[in-house]
């Protein structure tokens, strides 16, 4: 067994005002895909102006805090809010969802790519191989609150942490933070390396998210209000992750029917 390194969640303060780690990961996934976002575009990856990259990037982070937050209220704790509204304002309780951030992220191409006229997986495409940097740091960030923890285990890198009891339990958010951030920053950014069909990116991304994800689901220990909601193992992650999985598929199947294009 492992022991769990109490960290301090507070990252800094300055007064009154208190910077946790769990929002610098944020601050740290967001200026890295804007920072490759810049770079890939100066290679001419994407037909887009520096200024253009810049506001995507923007745009896409409001999608992620936005979509993130109503996401953990809609899909986690719909009873709740439904009882007492203004929990959807008190973000320093905590509470974001990958997919509802992804579904913000989404609108705000869609948005931003009609302004353009640009088409959607074009920025989609461009997207998807930065998002695994965010991801992956904001699975540092659960880990360093101690949060979003595992079953029991008798593994050898179990690990006991706070607040959940006296067992070793899986550490599943580096499992995450492994899978969704550097295994699929990986396969991604390998992918593209060649020309790709569109779409093909972002149905590889969708599909390989979805496939990590549903897997995990297996050792963390779900939401204490929710529970299994069947069969006495089924998520409300791998029921949002299965569409992913099908819905990848999908485009990666049409867009094996189209030629080429480059792809960045």
């Amino acid at each position: 067994m492992l022991v769990y390194p109490n960290f301090d969640p507070v990252a800094f303060s300055i007064g009154p005002l208190h910077v946790h780690w769990y929002g610098l990961m944020y601050v740290i996934g967001i200026g890295a895909a804007w920072w490759l976002a810049r770079r890939r575009a100066e290679r001419g990856l994407i037909d887009l102006s520096a200024a253009q990259v810049e506001d995507l990037i923007f745009y896409s982070a409001l999608g992620v805090i936005l979509g993130g937050r109503l996401g953990y209220i809609f899909f986690y704790n719909l009873p709740a809010f439904l009882e007492n509204p203004a929990i959807l304002f008190r973000v320093w309780e905590g509470g974001m969802a990958f997919h509802g951030g992804m579904l913000g992220v989404l609108a705000a191409m869609y948005w931003y790519g009609g302004k353009l006229k640009t088409g959607f997986f074009a920025l989609s495409d461009f997207l998807a191989p930065l998002v695994p940097i965010g991801l992956g740091a904001g699975r540092i960030g659960n880990f360093i609150n101690g949060e979003l923890w595992g079953k029991t285990t008798d593994l050898p890198w179990a690990m006991v942490f706070p607040n959940a009891g006296d067992e070793p339990r899986h550490p599943s958010m580096l499992y995450e933070g492994l899978l969704e951030g550097l295994a699929l920053y990986l396969i991604l950014n390998g992918f593209i390396q060649k020309p790709r069909p569109r779409m093909a990116t972002s149905g590889l991304f969708l599909l390989c998210y979805g496939i990590f994800r549903f897997l995990a689901e297996f050792v963390r220990i779900p939401d204490v209000q929710l529970g299994y909601l069947a069969f006495g193992w089924v998520t409300m992650g791998q029921i949002l992750s299965l569409p992913m999985i099908l819905f990848g598929a999908w485009l990666l199947f049409l867009a094996y029917r189209r030629p080429a294009l480059p792809s960045p």
